[in-house]
């Protein structure tokens, strides 16, 4: 073993065990390994900085701006209007419906974005038919994941393939070379929940999301009483900013508006200084309002006077949000994330995760929590718009007219699509697709640098290298000897299989993208060596990566834990099937047509 193999091993080693212990985002992973090969000499600069102009990370930059620009557009809304229309209150057709639907369009985009957008209409699919979340959501994010196995833009693993086997002398795979696979795992994925859903599906929480229908004020028992006070002089809070009057810790009261000479600012700033004369409304329990009044020598009101259109629920109301993976606001706290200050809706400090309630005033936020907030419905709409949370509830008000995308939408996305297929290359078709759609208005100039996941593209940018360095060293020829010494006298069906696992293994504790990274140099080697069609072997590991249901690592299961009331036992139970599944599926079409 030379000097470089061994420095690229422990770079290596060192990627893997703050990818298992989450000491660091893997976004930041990736980028240390890059400074980090750089440093140590193994690659030269320009190759631990190639990641950032490789096809893989500019195409999936475009493939984002259009799967937002379809959000954007209300095409989503549309197509959960028409599963409604058409499948009825049939739990098992509306399942497939929605499980199809979700697959289809998670191959042309993130399979986490895809589960986010639509999962707000799924819980409205399952309200208006009497069906418990939890019987839906984990079928759909099922079917996200298995969606990303559709095309090769679907996914990290894919996008990154085409990318490893130029590197290795071979020729990439076109955009469809992987459908043929991608539909029979997405049809095998919804044919198990169809057939033995009602099995391997919890059949708890059907009580909670009842009252979930009713009311989200009473399924949390959230504060009921709004009242409007003024500040007279001599009131201990005039000249002291919100957050020095402990109004929450002390008194779980929540401060929506301040009035003075007609000015109105809702759910003001916790920086924000209360003055003498200032009318506030206040929510919270009736008995903590009387106690708080009479402690800061406060006036009430007879009626909301200022403030009377709070009360209204055509105007303002509670929502759900959730914290989706990759979003900027998971490790921090309230605070930090000043959901005030820059969404202007007040947070009731409650999470809600399998079942309980948790006070958030100074937790970090994790992916998949919910919390419920207070807010006026365009202040809500607003915040929708944010990659940081997804609104999971109703917005009681009619959306503000504006001028309809959706054909131009289709559009942008249809021409991106006859490009890849007449030939031109993946990052030139979408990127032109993704500029379409900003000339036509479906994206807004503003938005289109907040439309591209910029974390995503630095996990590939940084990765890429770690790649690079395996193939320059030598590094991925020692480990295939010694896979090869293992394997040797194996026949080619259980080579398949072991590298299918090796993969769907790798998957679980590491970034799917990272896995295959190091996976897709080895297993060229060996395809040489044992006779065996090294670009077959090389999809195996990219579309094996994907096969990750048994725990809640992919950030799908993440997202949707937390709203489908799910425990990790649940996806042993589902997700082990799943996984079984999929190992048979892949291998099978592995073995037999490529």
């Amino acid at each position: 073993m030379t000097q470089e193999i061994a420095i690229t091993y422990g770079i290596l080693l060192l990627a893997i065990v703050l990818f298992v212990t989450e000491k660091l985002r893997t976004d930041l992973v990736a980028i240390l390994v890059m400074i980090l090969l750089a440093w140590s000499g193994v690659i030269s600069i320009e190759e631990a900085f190639s990641g950032f102009a490789s096809n893989a990370v500019i195409a999936i930059m475009g493939v984002m701006i259009l799967g937002y620009g379809i959000d954007r557009s209300g095409l989503m809304n549309m197509l959960a209007k028409k599963i409604t229309n058409t499948v009825g209150n049939n739990e098992k057709r509306i399942m497939v419906s929605v499980s199809a639907t979700v697959g289809i369009l998670s191959s042309f985009m993130q399979n986490i974005g895809a589960a986010a957008l639509f999962l707000p209409a799924l819980r409205k699919i399952g309200k208006q038919a009497d069906i418990p979340g939890g019987r839906l959501i984990m079928p759909m994010g099922f079917a996200a994941i298995l969606g990303g196995t559709l095309t090769m833009v679907a996914s990290g693993p894919l996008i990154v393939l085409n990318d490893l086997l130029e590197d290795g002398g071979y020729d990439g795979f076109n955009l469809f070379s992987v459908t043929p696979i991608g539909l029979a795992l997405l049809a095998a994925g919804i044919g198990l929940f169809y057939f033995f859903g009602g099995v391997i599906l919890p059949s708890a929480g059907k009580e909670e999301e009842g009252e979930r229908k009713k009311d989200l004020q009473k399924l949390y028992d959230l504060p009921k009483e709004l009242r409007e006070i003024r500040i007279p002089r001599e009131s201990p809070l005039a000249g002291k900013n919100i957050e020095e009057i402990k109004i929450w810790e002390n008194y779980d009261l929540h401060i929506l508006g301040i009035c003075e000479e007609d000015s109105i600012i809702y759910v003001p700033w916790r920086k924000t200084t209360l003055k003498e004369n200032q009318s506030l409304v206040i929510l919270g329990e009736e008995e903590k309002l009387e106690t708080f009044i009479k402690q800061k020598k406060l006036i009430e009101k007879e009626q909301l006077e200022h403030f009377s259109e709070l009360s209204q629920e055509e105007y303002a109301g509670f929502a759900e949000i959730i914290v989706p993976p990759r979003s900027a606001a998971i490790g921090k706290t309230l605070g930090e994330v000043a959901l005030r200050k820059n969404f202007k809706v007040e947070p009731i400090v409650y999470i809600h995760q399998q079942g309980h309630q948790t006070n958030l005033l100074d937790k970090p936020l994790e992916a998949g929590l919910e919390m419920v907030v207070f807010g006026r419905w365009e202040d809500l709409k607003q915040m929708r718009s944010s990659q940081d949370f997804v609104i999971m509830s109703e917005l009681q008000t009619p959306e503000k007219k504006g001028k309809d995308r959706k054909l131009q939408a289709l559009f942008s996305m249809g021409m991106a699509l006859v490009l890849v297929i007449i030939g031109f290359s993946l990052p030139l078709s979408f990127f032109s697709g993704a500029l379409l759609m900003v000339f036509l208005g479906v994206v807004p100039k503003e938005e289109l640098y907040q439309a591209i996941g910029w974390r995503t593209v630095f996990l590939l940018a940084g990765l890429i290298p770690l790649g690079i360095a395996f193939e320059k060293t030598g590094g991925a020829e020692l480990a295939a000897s010694w896979m090869m010494e293992i394997v040797g006298g194996w026949g080619k069906l259980p080579i398949i299989l072991a590298i299918a696992l090796l993969a769907m293994i790798f998957s679980l504790f590491m970034s799917n993208v990272a896995a295959t990274v190091l996976l897709v140099p080895l297993v060229l080697i060996i395809g040489e060596n044992f006779g065996m069609d090294p670009r077959a072997l090389a999809l195996l590991v990219a579309v094996g990566t994907d096969n990750s249901f048994v725990l809640p690592t992919h950030p799908v299961n993440a997202f949707t834990m937390g709203p489908g009331g799910y425990r990790n036992k649940d996806y042993m139970k589902a997700g082990g099937l799943m996984s079984i599944s999929f190992l048979v599926v892949l291998v099978t079409m592995i073995y037999f047509f490529y």
